[in-house]
């Protein structure tokens, strides 16, 4: 195994590789950056030039641009409030709110250094560890996956900051909107009203830009000129003191964790582990009431969630053929294309393309942090141009950007309706990433559950019978007793009872 590592160190440290791993960080910050692009299209729209290169020349490039993309995300998101991958939606929480108020490069220097740390974290899994925590997937059948989603619905009560009412009501409406499109299990059409454009479901892509782009662009071009100084005048520092970095650490490394076991799970991804990653920030903080004003946790935590994503989700394509999530199955359908087939033995017959592969991942990261200094800082100038130019700039890009994604008119009539209805929720003050979450878990919550009642036939003790259901459905009520005045309760009395002793 150790010379299989350094085989792999001795291939990515040649020239043409380390260009190639340049030129995909690039390509994927301005995929990331450019709301609508996702990282899945242009690794999609990359592959075909990947054909005439060397296998682990192509990979490596598709693995910088898949990992440069998920950073890439957070710089719309923190700049316009409009994420440009939909694993950036949660930075938009805190990110855009310390950009309004004047400190958009520590934002952006908070974001590079936690995607860095993610990053490194991800990549070392995937070099140590990725035999191991490939069999794991294994265990996480339909039961298990459908655990984790109703774990995930429980982060909705605290995304609700000013009204638990109103942020039921969202992911309510997010879960309801989820049921669109064809029954995976019975193959009946739901709420599609005759088109067939809904048949695959409401397209998460084109909502999210919907949903956060629009209301943007609105409220700009509302505002005029008369935006804050603060956002369009650049002058603090993208690099962070090392007491701010010592101080964020433990909240990157815990959300580079939850990346890693995300992406470990099929059907998972950054958009999935970004929220994770920012309720259990908030979770452990002193300062939970500061949550969506602009405080660095909510920005490190999602950010080092979705780039740790990277080496998680790459850890079941290496070890079982599994792709975890859109991306790696495109990344996987490149390495079948030049003759690797994604599987246990992948590690030992192709030995030098999958740990080219995972050292691309390493490399990667110290790249996107020399380019993402440069680059960010070239992105910083949009915030100087006018908001009457820059509202109508954002509405072209939401509708090129859903236009690309299946050339459809369908998507961009749709991705208007979203805009419109995230206006009205944020003229009512009802929170929107409640819905996020919902159109996000609600799919893998409508077919695991019908996937695991077949299994069962029928019988709900089907989810009693699993171990790892069993522990998420304990954690998940842990996280809804959080929420509730039996949280305080307890709470009081372990000080009481403390106290009681003390004298």
């Amino acid at each position: 195994m150790f010379d299989n590592i350094l085989l792999g160190l001795n291939h990515v440290l040649s020239v043409w590789n380390i260009i190639a791993i340049f030129a995909g960080v690039m390509i994927g910050l301005v995929v990331g950056a450019m709301p609508g692009l996702s990282a899945t299209m242009a690794i999609a729209l990359l592959l075909p030039l990947t054909f005439a290169m060397p296998a682990e020349t192509g990979i490596s490039m598709m693995a910088a641009l898949y990992l440069a993309a998920m950073y890439g995300g957070s710089i719309a998101a923190i700049l316009l409030r409009t994420p440009g991958t939909p694993a950036a939606a949660a930075t938009v929480m805190d990110g855009y709110p310390m950009a309004a108020a004047g400190r958009p490069g520590h934002a952006l220097g908070v974001s590079l250094y936690a995607s860095l740390i993610g990053g490194i974290i991800s990549g070392i899994a995937l070099l140590t560890i990725a035999p191991m925590l490939g069999r794991i997937v294994l265990e996480f059948g339909p039961v298990e996956v459908f655990a984790v989603a109703i774990l995930g619905i429980t982060i909705i009560a605290s995304l609700s900051q000013e009204s638990t009412v109103r942020g039921l009501f969202s992911g309510a409406l997010g879960l309801l909107l989820a049921t669109v499109g064809m029954d995976m299990v019975t193959g009946t059409p739901r709420f599609t009203f005759g088109q067939l454009e809904l048949y695959q479901g409401i397209p998460f892509t084109v909502a999210l830009i919907g949903l956060f782009s629009v209301p943007q662009a609105i409220r700009l071009i509302e505002q005029g000129n008369a935006i804050g100084e603060g956002i369009r005048k650049i002058n603090d520092s993208l690099i962070l003191t090392g007491a701010l970095m010592r101080r964020l650490l433990p909240n990157v490394l815990r959300s580079s964790g939850i990346g890693v076991i995300t992406g470990l799970i099929p059907g998972s991804g950054g958009d999935t582990a970004c929220w994770f990653a920012y309720n259990e920030a908030k979770r452990f903080s002193k300062q939970k009431d500061k949550f969506g004003t602009g405080v660095e946790d909510g920005i490190a935590a999602p950010e080092a969630a979705n780039n740790a994503v990277v080496g998680g989700s790459l850890i079941p394509t290496i070890a079982l053929g599994i792709p975890g999530s859109s991306s790696t199955a495109v990344m996987m359908g490149g390495l079948m294309v030049h003759g690797v087939m994604p599987g246990p033995n992948l590690m030992t017959e192709h030995a030098d393309i999958t740990y080219t592969l995972i050292w691309a991942v390493v490399f990667a990261n110290i790249a996107l942090f020399l380019t993402g200094i440069w680059f960010t800082r070239l992105c910083v100038h949009v915030t100087r141009v006018p908001n009457l130019v820059l509202g109508p700039i954002i509405i072209v890009l939401c509708v090129i950007g859903s236009f690309a994604i299946n050339n459809s008119m369908f998507d961009v009539y749709l991705m208007l309706a979203f805009g419109f209805l995230g206006y009205v929720f944020d003229r009512l003050k009802i929170p929107t990433p409640p819905l996020v979450l919902g159109l996000i878990l609600g799919p893998l919550m409508d077919n695991t559950l019908g996937q695991s009642l077949l299994i069962g036939y029928g019988s709900w003790t089907v989810f009693l019978e699993s171990p790892l259901a069993l522990f998420f459905f304990a954690l998940a009520i842990l996280s809804l007793i959080q929420g509730t005045f039996v949280s305080r309760w307890l709470v009081g009395l372990v000080t009481r009872s403390g106290r009681a002793r003390r004298i």
